[in-house]
């Protein structure tokens, strides 16, 4: 299997390298660019590789951009330090999203679904579904809110849309509460909330509630075509999506 790596720190580049070699004696890195343009220059002028292995932050920019100039259909493996949602779209379309340090086992296990999914990347609905990704990637950063300003007392402190567990409506009250069990009252309506919050992770269940993707723990069929949610960290085991948002919140989990 060939494999081009994208990464500019040389020893994290070198580390790499020697886990896919111990990994499997087959796995060749054909090549190692560094960053945005070179990288845009070897797939212009090589034959496609099989995988990709690609940190996000290069040296002349951020590695997305590569996708906007070259159209890509090898499957990726991202390989970076920052931890946020991107994690989850790549696991929806079958792509994983490593942080450094890497883990061996985490690779092998990369590499096992990559080998279990190769067939798909000649699938014209697994590419357009990963170009769709890497579309709502370039441009979801700075459309929506990435954290909330809290104040208790005198004291002002942040919560970052990663921390969110679940946000609650009680009357006319908005809570937002972290995964960690923390509550606190914010001044956005679920209605504003939904207009602000990444529609890819953040979903309006119902009146009160509305919830990220990761929160999301259990899901049975109701009476009447209703859907009853679990959220992690919640205690109400009353939650329910009607007939009419099912349908919807069903797509919104297979993006």
């Amino acid at each position: 299997m060939n494999i081009l790596l994208i990464e500019d720190e040389n020893a994290a580049a070198k580390q790499i390298q020697k886990m896919v070699s111990s990994l499997d004696p087959g796995y060749k890195i054909v090549h190692i660019a560094e960053g945005v343009q070179e990288t845009i220059t070897w797939l212009r002028n090589n034959p496609r590789p099989d995988l990709i292995l690609s940190d996000i932050e290069l040296s002349d920019g951020n590695s997305f951009e590569i996708f906007r100039q070259v159209t890509i259909t090898t499957p990726v493996i991202f390989t970076t330090a920052y931890n946020s949602y991107m994690q989850n779209a790549f696991k929806v379309n079958s792509i994983d999203y490593l942080l450094k340090p890497i883990d061996i086992e985490e690779l092998r296990a990369a590499f096992k679904k990559y080998r279990s999914l190769a067939p798909q990347q000649y699938d014209p609905v697994f590419i357009e579904k990963l170009l769709a990704t890497v579309q709502h990637l370039n441009t979801a950063g700075s459309n929506y809110k990435t954290r909330f300003l809290i104040k208790t007392g005198e004291r002002l402190s942040t919560v970052p849309v990663e921390d969110i567990g679940y946000l609650k409506a009680d009357d006319r009250i908005v809570f937002l509460h972290t995964i960690k069990g923390q509550k606190y009252i914010i001044d956005d309506s679920l209605d504003d909330l939904e207009k602000i919050l990444d529609p890819w992770k953040f979903f309006r269940l119902n009146r009160r509630y509305i919830a990220p993707i990761g929160s999301i723990e259990k899901i049975h069929s109701h009476f009447n075509g209703k859907l009853k949610v679990r959220i992690g960290s919640c205690d109400d085991d009353e939650i329910f999506i009607s007939k009419e948002k099912a349908t919807e919140f069903k797509k919104w989990l297979d993006k």
